[in-house]
């Protein structure tokens, strides 16, 4: 619905779009508010509001130590470019690819948090947000906004900052659940429409040998899911080869932290219902949504979705109140006692902690529940193992090796839960590539004495 189909059917309801059109303005009149040393916080993912990102830029000269924070956003970041590290620091929660060069230069920063984290940080104050960037959607006839494809990131630091800064945009869908904002809460209005980015799931450039380790990955993982399982699913090969083998199984329901094209088809097909959930039954709940189109209109007033804060959604006593829980995560490298590295290729900073560990804990506290760390053996060139003897040094552990249950690879299930380290180390060995199977078995007899 746009501001100009709404029609306004009694007196009192005139009031809130009084005072939308007292706040519309341009981006560039927007941001001249923004002064140097203050706080922004932006919406995240294929939801960035590139209009007000763009005029910020504009503004530059004008800025001094400008600190931006975000997780992963989709598209060009011009901020984290060379030159701007005077006007701009982006303090990431979560790194990306337009990210990670700006980062380990030392042009921008990471904050290591858990998701669930993230938006506690401004909810109580540790952090304080002087400005939020926002792109949602028109406002319905009741005056709300809805944040779209991204809730969990924005809406409680929305809700703390000082001036919140919206970009109105058609092409936002209106998703549903504790994913709103009223009109009178916003202090500036942007209206700009613009298609949102997009993150296709598909790597294009995969090789048949590798799109077939991850085929037997999601065959093993998939073999693991019992019907009226509540699954954690995210984005990228292994969730992609997962879901294709769950076509034969029968009321799985969905509670993730994010969710992408894969799932939609699933519940067209009636597989994912939700009807045996523990906790919103018959709801798929999750914080955001990265994709493509596919997944964004698929949102768009769709009742069985609810979209929440993070701090709710990655919660470990909130997730484990689902039965049958299911988490599925990946990994960059483990070692053979079972410690996870997935932010770093040793003191180079990768990726994030996101919310593995916050789904790792909820589903081992899950009655039935199965946390399971999903990776190829080896890289995609097959020349290094990703079981290794010891994590390379200056690498993050992201999960413990006490939090750790299962470790999948196309090889099989080493199931790690209550055992000793030398049969954690055998367990490992038997999932990892055959030609690295002597050199980490040398290993392990030599330090572990198996």
């Amino acid at each position: 619905m746009t501001i100009d189909d709404i029609k306004v059917k009694k007196k009192g309801e005139a009031i809130w779009l009084r005072n939308y059109n007292s706040k519309v303005c341009t981006s560039d009149e927007a941001v001249s508010i923004i002064k140097s040393g203050d706080k922004v916080v932006v919406q995240p993912g294929g939801a960035a509001p590139m209009e007000l990102i763009r005029a910020l830029v504009r503004k530059k000269e004008d800025l001094v130590d400008v600190e931006i924070y975000h997780i992963l956003i989709v598209g060009d970041l011009p901020y984290t470019k060379p030159g701007m590290e005077k006007h701009f620091k982006h303090k990431a929660f979560f790194i990306g690819k337009n990210t990670r060069n700006a980062i380990n230069d030392g042009r921008a920063e990471f904050i290591p948090i858990f998701l669930s984290d993230v938006t506690l940080l401004f909810k109580r104050g540790i952090l304080d947000a002087d400005i939020a960037f926002i792109n949602v959607s028109p406002p319905d006839e009741h005056g709300f906004c809805s944040f779209g494809i991204d809730v969990g990131n924005i809406k409680t630091p929305a809700d703390k900052a000082k001036i919140v800064i919206a970009q109105i945009n058609k092409e936002m869908p209106r998703s549903l659940g504790n994913s709103f904002i009223h009109i009178n809460k916003i202090d500036y209005i942007v209206k700009h429409d613009e298609p949102l980015m997009d993150l296709p799931q598909v790597d294009p450039n995969a090789s048949a040998e590798v799109l077939s380790v991850y085929d037997k990955i999601g065959q093993f993982v998939a073999e693991m899911i019992e019907d009226g399982s509540t699954l954690q699913l995210g984005i990228g090969a292994i969730p992609d080869s997962v879901m294709k083998y769950l076509r034969f199984k029968k009321d799985l329901g969905i509670h993730t932290e994010m969710f992408s094209d894969g799932i939609v088809e699933l519940v067209q097909e009636g597989i994912i219902n939700g009807e045996e959930k523990t906790l919103h039954p018959g709801k798929i709940i999750a914080g955001f949504v990265l994709g493509t189109r596919k997944s964004y209109d698929f949102i768009d007033n769709n009742p069985i979705i609810e979209f929440h804060p993070q701090e709710y959604v990655n919660d470990p006593f909130i997730i484990a109140q689902n039965k049958k829980m299911v988490a599925i995560n990946s990994a960059i490298e483990i070692d053979l006692t079972g410690q996870v590295c997935a932010d770093s290729i040793g003191t180079k900073l990768y990726s994030g902690i996101g919310g593995q560990v916050d789904f790792i804990r909820g589903a081992a506290h899950s009655e039935g529940g199965k946390p399971i760390i999903a990776l190829p053996s080896t890289t995609k060139d097959f020349n290094t193992s990703r079981i290794v003897p010891t994590l390379k040094q200056g690498a993050g552990v992201v999960t413990s090796r006490g939090d750790v249950h299962y470790v999948v690879t196309e090889y099989g299930v080493a199931q790690l839960f209550g055992k000793t380290i030398q049969e954690r180390a055998k367990a490992l060995i038997n999932i990892s590539h055959p030609k690295f199977r002597d050199e980490l078995t040398k290993y392990a007899k030599k330090v572990y004495h198996i």
